[in-house]
Order: C-alpha cells, then structure tokens, then sequence
C-alpha cells in the first residue's frame, strides 16, 4: 500500500468527526478496514441522522450542507467531506457516501489501491520535508467547522495550532500564545480580521508575526484592503490543503492571492 500516512489519517479523523457530530449521545460508530482484492476499503458508519436520498449525490461538495431540519446542522459546511473526496482522490482511490435514508444512520466507505505484491516497496522512515518547520499557529474563523479543518490538517503536519471562533477571543488568546503564523478569517461578526491584524500589528511582541488573511472575500479591492491593514498574504477560500501547508513550513511562493 503506497500512501501518506498524514493523509491517510486526516481521510480517517474527517469522517469519525464527521459520524461524531452528526450522531446523538451514545450512538455506536464503527470503523472497519477490509482488503478486496488489490483494493483496501475502509468504512465508517454511524447511527446518526442520515442523508436524504436527494442529498447523497452532493454530499461531498465544498460547502455542501445537511439538511437543517435535522435540527442537527450546527452550521456544518461539509468542508470535511469535500477534504475526504479530495485527499482519496490524490490516491488514485474513490469515496462512497450511503444512507437508508432520514434518522437511519449513514456510513462512507473509501477504496484505496494496493499494490501488486511484487512491486510493493518497503516501508522507509518519514522524514520532514525540506524547509518545514514546527511553528505555533493561532486560527480565527466564527466557522467552526472551517476553523477545525484547517487546524486538523497543520496539527497532523507537526505544528503547534491553537483556535479562536471570534475575533476578541483571537487577541486574547494572542496575548497568551504568541503565535509564529495567525490565519485569520475577514468576516467575523465582533471584531473583523482586519481590525484584529492592525490591533496585533501595535503589539511590540508581534513585530516578526506573519499575518495570512483567509477569506471568502477575494476582488483585488479586498485583497487590497487586506494588505493596507497588515496582512502579509491574502488567500481566497476555499484553500487547498497542500499549498496552505507548503506556505506555512515556508516551500511555497508567497505571491498574494
């Protein structure tokens, strides 16, 4: 099996969060590994909410939302599952949502290549990428589930990552942390990012602090803004993954997008 393990676990840590979130207290949630043939497929079902039969085909879009009459949404965006799709199909595999329906569980099953016996190739020692280094991340989103997302995805990378979901909380826990990198999210309701950057940029110990803005706000009038307040970067949700971790350990261009 030729794979990233850091992958790997973000495909498995998205769908229990996922079957986590949408399942009642107490609910079983199992996970099951199973080889069929040259194809690994890994499942996980729940007895949670469900999908409705006209939302399975949609379910792993980008922003994607469960039904909110499930009363159960939590403002969930699907960010999660569009990160699964994603990531499986970086590995030449596929991914499956399947649900009886409305309150009867659902389960997401992804089939992954394996390789010929003869070709497989033994297993080496991961080593750190070259220019990567462990930083201490502050993430501020009113979005939690955007929030979470990017923080599970520099948390397994090997950075220190801590979450704010108001721009208040954001400078207290600034204050407190001391972040290398702070990705912030423009629109959030009590304190805007841009306000939180200029308030960070007055601060003597944030001198050396890079400022990434990370918002669904992408005109070059607020890319514009962005920067005039103190933002070093400017990235247009949604993100991709690999380019947020090659910025972060610092192997990316840094040209504002």
């Amino acid at each position: 099996f030729d794979a990233d393990p850091l992958r790997i676990s973000q495909i498995l840590s998205n769908l229990l969060t996922n079957a986590a979130k949408y399942s009642e207290p107490g609910c079983a949630i199992h996970l099951a590994a199973a080889v069929e043939g040259q194809t690994l497929s890994l499942s996980v079902r729940d007895e949670g909410i469900g999908i409705a039969p006209e939302s399975i085909g949609g379910i792993f879009d980008m922003f994607s939302q469960v039904d909110a009459g499930s009363g159960m949404s939590n403002g969930g965006l699907g960010i999660g599952l569009a990160l699964v799709k994603g990531l499986t199909e970086l590995h030449g595999g596929t991914v499956e949502a399947r649900s009886p329906g409305l309150r009867r569980g659902s389960e997401f099953i992804v089939r992954l290549p394996l390789l010929p016996a003869a070709t497989a190739r033994a297993p080496v020692p991961n080593a750190p990428e070259v220019g990567s280094v462990r930083q201490k991340i502050l993430i501020a989103d009113d979005n939690h589930d955007a929030a979470e997302s990017i923080a599970m995805i520099l948390g397994l990378a090997g950075h220190d990552v801590r979450v704010a979901n108001s721009g208040h909380s954001a400078l207290e826990l600034a204050q407190s942390f001391r972040p290398d990198t702070a990705l912030l999210d423009i629109g959030m309701p009590d304190l805007s990012g841009l306000e939180v950057c200029r308030r960070l940029r007055q601060e003597a110990w944030a001198t050396g602090i890079r400022l990434i803005a990370l918002t669904g706000w992408g005109q070059e009038h607020d890319r514009r803004r962005a920067l005039e307040s103190g933002f070093d970067i400017h990235l247009s949700k949604p993100v991709d993954p690999d380019y947020l971790e090659q910025l972060i350990g610092g192997t990316a261009a840094t040209a504002q997008v």
